[in-house]
């Protein structure tokens, strides 16, 4: 499907998800937009290669000031003295309190100054890390929350909702960006472009998923 006329922002970190989406949005949309949000989070890099990517693709992009929620957050992303640990009984100490319901929402209001009503975020329920905001349920009852407060008609999309890391690393092949987000994109919770550290939560589920796709790919 693809939208003749229509202009999409996409929630963009320069991570894997987001930048998948975001290729999925130019190959989708007339125009696109990017949003990346300052909050504080431990690695300006994240920032600086949302930035970097976004010029490689000719894409308009916009930093945005959530320095708030790091004031009323505190988690692994933000400060330095909290451990990067997965929980068994709730979501891991990475969760960041209310960043998607902010991010979406702020999204929502660049994108209606921009003229843009479909906004797209790489939120994935499959391979969704124990986040309660990265759920199809909450992600379809804010978009009915903000057409209702706006009195608009967005559309969130979100391209790898049911997909796990390995389907995830097929589209951006079907997309002709494999390479390019395997080499540009910043998933790493130390921080480090590419492959990553290879040890933390974020780089074990995109190497895992890298290598069965690579597998798979192989014997087909």
């Amino acid at each position: 499907m693809s939208f003749n006329g229509e202009k999409a922002i996409v929630v963009f970190s320069g991570g894997q998800d987001s930048t998948t989406c975001l290729l999925w949005a130019l190959k989708q949309f007339d125009e696109v937009f990017t949003v990346t949000f300052d909050y504080g989070q431990r690695h300006r890099k994240e920032i600086e290669q949302a930035e970097a990517i976004a010029e490689e693709l000719n894409v308009s992009h916009r930093v945005l000031d959530m320095s708030l929620l790091n004031q009323l957050a505190p988690n692994a992303l933000t400060r330095e003295d909290i451990e990067i640990e997965e929980s068994e009984d709730g979501p891991p100490s990475t969760f960041v309190e209310g960043r998607n319901h902010l991010f979406f929402s702020f999204a929502a209001v660049l994108g209606r100054q921009l003229g843009a009503r479909h906004i797209i975020t790489g939120v994935c329920e499959t391979d969704f890390s124990g986040y309660p905001d990265c759920r199809d349920s909450f992600v379809k009852s804010l978009n009915v929350t903000l057409n209702l407060a706006m009195d608009a008609d967005f559309v969130i999309h979100t391209p790898l909702m049911w997909l796990d890391k390995k389907e995830t690393w097929q589209l951006a092949d079907e997309l002709s960006g494999l390479e390019f987000i395997r080499t540009r994109t910043l998933t790493c919770y130390n921080g480090i472009v590419g492959d990553g550290c290879g040890k933390c939560p974020a780089c074990v589920l995109r190497c895992r998923g890298l290598e069965q796709y690579l597998e798979e790919k192989e014997q087909s």
